[in-house]
């Protein structure tokens, strides 16, 4: 066969868009554009008030404080920042990361620590080393939607287990487990933001801790612990890590994204002795070694600036801008239900049922405001009627205005309703800060 005829028939199953479409992995199925993302393009235009993506307000990072350390870096060690490292990562860098676990309560030791790009590249590295076709990942409802996508382009199946206004619901995670179970699945992982979670806000107590990590141990299930917000409290702390009692079954994800600069795409996994091996090697296999650059700048900065004293001032200004957008949704949506988080990034926002968020969002978008569907973040297609609202990158003052953007949107979406539905809508939900739980999980 000639060469001609070769590229040919190799193209056959394609189509018009893509020749190639017949010859990617069957993986690449599970493979979807975030609907984070494809915002973007649109939150961009200065017109727009985002209240979608969960961009840190880096304004509040004094930019000398940055430069400083990039000058020094590259003064006193550019020949070793700009070259290889480690697959584990700078060891320095990882003997400062245990002083920010430990304000969680986590003991470790820097060899426990492996350096990745970004905390979303350890989940990704983690999959790999765990997922195979058809196994179960068991996830609160709702959930952070990248973690989704990460699971299903290893072609693993999510499931979501009900949650409140304190957290997963203990349970109903042993009503799930024993479901899953009896349908034969293999149970591989339990994903977890217990602190401020993406995208609900809420954090998950003390005590349904201690029981879901029981659940989790008796069942041989591993709990992938995602903490990105834990140090962005307002009032009180949120309870200790999981990792901080249970180091056997909880491999711990942390990232500088949220309390330095995402940018810099430097996060970490603190992991089980023969799991951090295998993530090691999975990294270098994935990237060779994490960015010598970045580990150097974040670490001089650690090192020469008081960084506690910086988050405590990204607190502050969370605090402010989460506390702007109870108000405005208090006085602009007060029919309507949200959560109150106490930290992190997102409000959780309930809809009456008639509506559709993510229906509705291109006339947001035509009246200047967007915001991040709650389809986004279930995997069996619940979350119609909630919407994640982000606070953390616009001002108080354009909080404020996007809120009664999107107060116009629901009211313009409701006459709709009414004008052409055979009876009149059913009545707006009391004002509520309670956490509104998905419906069970459906085959």
């Amino acid at each position: 066969m000639s060469a001609v005829s070769s590229h040919t028939s190799t193209q056959s199953s394609g189509n018009n868009l893509d020749p190639w479409y017949g010859n990617y992995a069957a993986r690449t199925a599970g493979l979807a554009a975030s609907e984070v993302r494809a915002l973007f393009a649109v939150a961009s235009r200065p017109e727009v008030v985002s209240l979608a993506g969960g961009m840190p307000a880096v304004s509040a990072l004094p930019q000398e404080l940055v430069t400083e350390s990039f000058n020094r870096v590259m003064a006193e060690r550019g020949s070793v920042a700009l070259q290889y490292g480690s697959g584990q990562g700078v060891p320095r860098l990882r003997e400062q990361i245990l002083d920010v676990m430990a304000m969680e309560g986590i003991r470790a030791s820097a060899d426990d620590v492996v350096i990745t790009t970004g905390s979303q590249h350890a989940l990704e590295l983690v999959s790999k080393l765990f997922l195979d076709p058809g196994d179960a990942v068991l996830a609160e409802g709702p959930t952070y939607l990248t973690a989704i996508v990460i699971f299903k382009s290893f072609q693993a199946d999510v499931f979501h287990v009900r949650s409140d206004e304190h957290g997963m619901i203990p349970e109903s995670l042993r009503e799930e487990i024993a479901r899953l179970k009896g349908l034969g699945k293999r149970l591989k992982l339990l994903y977890m933001i217990p602190s401020f979670q993406n995208p609900g806000g809420v954090t998950l107590t003390w005590e349904r801790r201690l029981e879901i990590l029981e659940i989790a141990r008796d069942n041989g299930i591993l709990v992938l612990e995602d903490n990105p917000y834990g140090l962005l409290h307002f009032d009180t702390p949120p309870p200790p890590a999981m990792r901080s009692v249970e180091e056997d079954g909880v491999i711990y994800l942390g990232t500088f994204s949220k309390t330095f600069a995402p940018g810099f795409r430097v996060g970490w996994a603190v992991a089980p002795h023969a799991i951090r091996e295998k993530l090691i090697l999975a990294n270098e296999a994935a990237i060779l070694s994490p960015s010598s650059f970045s580990q150097l700048v974040i670490s001089e900065y650690l090192e020469t600036v008081d960084w506690r004293a910086q988050v405590d001032r990204f607190r502050g200004v969370y605090r402010e801008r989460k506390e702007a957008m109870i108000s405005a949704l208090q006085e602009y949506l007060p029919e309507l239900s949200w959560t109150d988080p106490q930290g992190g990034f997102y409000v959780w926002l309930t809809l009456p049922p008639y509506l559709d968020s993510k229906k509705m969002l291109p006339r947001a978008v035509k009246e200047l405001v967007a915001y991040t569907p709650g389809t986004a973040f279930f995997a069996d297609g619940g979350g119609h009627d909630n919407i994640r609202l982000s606070f953390c990158y616009p001002t108080p003052e354009m909080i404020r205005v996007g809120v009664r953007r999107l107060q116009t949107v629901i009211s313009g979406e409701t006459d709709l309703v009414s004008t052409f539905s055979s009876g009149a809508p059913v009545p707006l939900r009391s004002a509520s800060t309670s956490f509104s739980a998905p419906p069970p999980n459906l085959d």
